[in-house]
């Protein structure tokens, strides 16, 4: 019985074994595709299309340079919402809003001042003898450069416009003490403009083309820009329906003739670029100098309001409450500006690098959203292009170290 068993046992082992008698094995998986992050590049260009979807804008241009050159320049979307408007591309002008305030009034105050035709801490009274006897004899230019002259903005007279703002600012009663309180008006600048042309005898339009703009090669920046310029301008709109292309959005502006201190300049991304490496140049491009370097130094240099709450430069923003270009990374000594119409430039000296956003805005209610939009693709360019600051920068500057 043993033996049979054994037998039995042994033939078993001979007994082929079917693959179907085996369990079923799958083959192996394929390895899942680990999807590489977006390059930074890559999601700026992911930041303008989701802009785009959300109808924030209908385009932009997105310049991102150092003093040496352009790192990064694209066209994005149209150039108004209509679905047959031209592609956005890098050379369309735009209308500048209030950075003007910047590339136009601010340098042209500070080269008169460099000239000695005027100084910063003339009291207004002496350009305006209007404002005598009016209660502002402390009332500086200075102030009026860094929005801390206590004005508040008011209605033009369309029959003599820049008479009613001298007239308007003279009588008007301080809204705050001067120096400290930081009220963002654009009467800073339309008179600053005026004084422009009492100090140098031209218009501000002519003075900043001819002491900034052609010495730099800005061949695209003017106010009122030439009949043959339309075909490359982006239309604004704003709470209106009408749309302006080659008209200053700004309704002061267009009272003023369309040149004035605060708003009607048009550019375009190139030239800014031109703009900003002339200020990171310390004043001077490709050897070209148009600003002395402790001039430019000092129209970047901090003042403080609201108990030290609020830094501007004269003219430039600093750390304000409309400071979202800056993001995340960009230095505490970097500066730079925004404009209504949805432009905007930053520029950081310690990082030798600037941002340029010049868009179609469409959606002007949603504020914080534009601003984000503002603030992330600084961020991101710091990442593409810069050197982003270090942890411990980081925690320094969160401690106000």
């Amino acid at each position: 019985m043993r033996f049979l068993f054994i037998v039995l046992f042994l033939g078993l082992l001979q007994t082929p074994v079917l693959a179907a008698d085996l369990p079923a094995i799958s083959p192996p998986s394929p390895p899942a595709e680990v999807k590489q992050p977006l390059s930074p590049a890559a999601r700026i260009d992911q930041l303008m299309g989701s802009s785009i979807q959300k109808g924030l804008i209908s385009g932009g241009v997105v310049l991102v340079g150092d003093s040496r050159s352009t790192r990064f320049a694209k066209g994005y979307g149209r150039v108004t919402a209509a679905a047959e408007a031209k592609p956005m591309t890098v050379d369309t002008i735009f209308d500048l809003a209030s950075l003007t305030k910047v590339i136009a009034t601010a340098p042209a105050i500070l080269k008169l001042a460099e000239e000695g035709k005027l100084s910063l801490v003339d009291p207004v009274k002496k350009w305006f003898p209007e404002f005598e006897g009016k209660g502002k004899d402390e009332l500086l230019l200075l102030y009026l450069l860094t929005h801390t002259s206590a004005l508040n903005d008011f209605s033009l007279d369309s029959a003599n416009p820049m008479q009613s703002a001298i007239q308007g600012a003279a009588s008007q009663k301080l809204n705050g003490e001067l120096g400290s309180r930081f009220h963002y008006a654009d009467i800073n600048f339309i008179l600053l403009a005026e004084v422009v042309r009492r100090a140098s005898g031209t218009p501000l339009d002519e003075y900043a083309v001819k002491n900034f703009y052609a010495p730099l090669g800005m061949k695209d920046t003017a106010f009122r820009p030439a009949a043959d310029k339309k075909g490359r301008i982006a239309a604004t709109g704003g709470d209106e329906p009408q749309q302006y292309c080659g008209e200053p959005q700004d309704h002061l502006c267009r009272q003023l003739g369309g040149v004035a201190g605060h708003a009607g300049l048009f550019s375009t991304a190139d030239d800014l670029a031109l703009f900003c490496r002339m200020i990171l140049g310390g004043g001077q491009l490709d050897g070209k100098r148009v600003m002395a370097q402790r001039t430019v130094s000092q129209m970047t240099a901090p003042y403080f309001s609201r108990g030290g709450k609020v830094i501007r430069g004269l003219g430039w923003d600093i750390a304000s409450p409309f400071s979202s270009p800056r993001g995340n990374f960009f230095s505490r000594g970097s500066f730079g500006h925004t404009g209504y119409s949805g432009s905007s430039v930053w520029i950081d000296p310690d990082a030798d690098l600037y941002v340029i956003l010049l868009t179609t805005r469409v959606e002007y209610r949603k504020k914080g959203e534009f601003n984000q939009m503002r603030s992330t693709l600084s961020t991101l360019a710091v990442e593409a292009f810069g050197a982003p600051p270090s942890l411990q920068e980081l925690e320094d500057a969160d401690s106000g170290e």
